[in-house]
């Protein structure tokens, strides 16, 4: 299940900061339908994902119906990415 989109890159302030891009809306319910397929617990998804020219493995996070992609600085330093940038994403669910 394959996925393209553009969004926000938001932080969430916990212990350390987070950052993520929103899955839209359509993505989600698309991703729902298939998610006890791809889920190995706690409601997580896997991914392969990529922004920009970098490539990455992670899992969406479920939240509010929706989901939250996380990028590590692994992702973001390269490209020199923070809060309020837009990306493109390219994104794959791993079943």
């Amino acid at each position: 299940m394959e996925f393209a989109f553009a969004g926000e890159v938001i932080e969430w302030r916990g212990p350390a900061p987070y950052y993520f891009v929103p899955v839209p809306e359509q993505e989600s319910a698309d991703i729902r339908e298939v998610a006890a397929m791809a889920s190995y617990g706690w409601g997580v998804i896997p991914v392969e994902a990529r922004i920009g020219e970098v490539a990455f493995s992670t899992s969406l996070f479920p939240k509010d119906g929706a989901y939250l992609l996380p990028l590590k600085s692994a992702v973001r330093a390269p490209q020199s990415l923070s809060a309020g940038d837009e990306v493109s994403v390219e994104m794959t669910v791993r079943l």
